[in-house]
């Protein structure tokens, strides 16, 4: 029987969906971090519990040909890019295969083809977005990545998957932050000023914005900050302030100044111009989300006739992506400040045929019913946590030609397709496309069609 500490030789036999190696051993499944399918490795106990453990690599006896040797472990450590281990090629065969496995397990799907997962052609330095904390360590201002499962900072200067432009200015402000002597954050004693910078910045546009996160209203000298800031980065077009003087995880409070330029960012998507503030949410990855949006239009295959309902529609991106070749396009999304942003960036556009609530996407199905509105196709969008079923009951009511389902998370999007299909909604077309390279999540766009009666 094991024990803590002891080692032993196993072989890697499986990955799980957050990329850890998966060894079996006299009746116990194994969970090793940094370890591939088909690597043999000396792997110390770490932690044991009924019939699972959690082991380290002390030696591999083995590599992996899949095995990137070039990645830093520290993106590994914080989960910054937890596949960054893994050969990209292999990735996208892995992201596969969890979206089939999910598909045959919850929904006992095999008959439909699960095409092959869209990538990068580089797959690194996409994020357009970056949350970075502020903290002390070994004496010293530091920002960098929380280490997996704790609040234990790890300085980190090259982010590896996010824009290089955003990495430059963290690393101008850690700097200034040094040299202006403010306080970072100290989580244990709730003491300091400086808790997170956020940093966005326009894939085409090349505009930055930045936020401070601090504790208190009062920077000292942040005036004088803002000029060096602005002088070595004339992209910046908004610098923020926000106030967060909870203590809780979230990174942002609820109070927003802008202290320098706008309050917002422009960037395009699709051809199409969208304002972007601190809060907004607008995906991370826009070569990629434009690939993931063009397959959602591909494949409800719209025509200038159709009425389409856009549910959870954001700040607009795919909705309005494709008003303009068709006759309406009704959107809700239940954050207010959201369908705000919705209807600017329509005007923007000069598109006048999109309408936006702010409710929940069941309500606004059952008002439009109603009004006697009816959708050729339904475009939903959902959190991770997928559809609600009285938001699948009142879609399916409507009976729209199509339902196309754009996910994040294959597990809830198979229990979803699973309930469409029993409310007589056929499953035609798969296509996973990978938004977040290096990192375990994969996001899908599926057709669902009405069958004939």
């Amino acid at each position: 029987m094991f024990k803590k500490n002891d080692v032993i030789e196993v072989e890697v036999v499986d990955l799980t969906h957050q990329g850890q190696g998966v060894a079996k051993v006299d009746g116990f499944v194994f969970f090793i971090e940094n370890a591939l399918p088909g690597e043999k490795i000396s792997m110390r106990v770490l932690k044991l519990k009924k019939n699972i453990g959690y082991g380290k690599v002390e030696d591999y006896l083995s590599k992996s040909p899949h095995r990137n040797e070039n990645v830093d472990a520290a993106y590994l450590r914080t989960g910054i890019a937890d596949f960054g281990h893994l050969a990209y090629s292999e990735q996208l065969k892995f992201k596969r295969k969890q979206v089939a496995d999910n598909l045959y397990k919850t929904a006992g799907i095999s008959d439909v083809e699960v095409a092959e997962t869209l990538g990068m052609e580089e797959p690194y330095a996409y994020r357009n977005k970056a949350q970075v904390p502020v903290r002390r360590v070994n004496g010293q201002l530091e920002t960098g990545f929380f280490r997996k499962n704790s609040h234990d900072l790890m300085p980190i200067e090259d982010f590896y998957i996010q824009d290089k432009e955003i990495d430059k200015l963290i690393l101008f402000v850690r700097d200034l932050l040094r040299r202006f002597d403010i306080k970072p954050y100290d989580e244990k004693e709730q003491t300091g000023l400086i808790r997170n910078l956020v940093v966005r910045r326009g894939h085409y546009s090349g505009q930055i914005m930045l936020v401070f996160v601090t504790t208190r209203p009062k920077v000292f000298r942040i005036e004088q900050m803002i000029e060096k800031i602005v002088a070595e980065f004339p992209a910046v077009k908004s610098i923020i302030q926000n106030i967060n003087d909870k203590n809780t995880n979230a990174i942002f409070g609820s109070e927003f100044r802008t202290l320098y330029g706008s309050d917002t960012i422009e960037d395009t998507m699709l051809g199409n111009r969208y304002a972007i503030s601190a809060q907004s949410f607008y995906q991370v990855n826009t070569v990629m989300a434009e690939k993931l949006y063009q397959t959602a239009i591909d494949f409800s295959d719209l025509t200038e006739n159709d009425i389409v309902v856009d549910a959870y529609s954001g700040i607009g991106t795919i909705g309005l992506s494709f008003a303009k070749s068709v006759k309406a396009v009704y959107g809700v999304e239940v954050i207010e400040q959201a369908v705000e942003d919705a209807k600017k960036n329509a005007e923007l556009n000069g598109i006048t045929n999109a309408h936006y609530v702010a409710d929940s996407a069941e309500n606004a199905m059952a008002n439009w019913s109603k009004q006697g509105i009816q959708p050729d196709v339904i475009i939903v969008d959902p959190p991770r946590k997928g559809l609600t079923e009285s938001f699948i009951k009142a879609s399916a009511a409507m009976q729209p030609r199509k339902i196309t389902y754009v996910s994040c998370n294959p597990a809830t999007m198979a229990r979803d397709i699973k309930l469409y299909e029993e409310l007589g909604y056929k499953l035609e077309k798969v296509q996973p496309v990978d938004l977040f390279p290096q990192t375990h999540h994969v996001e899908c766009v599926v057709l669902l069609q009405r069958s004939k009666e």
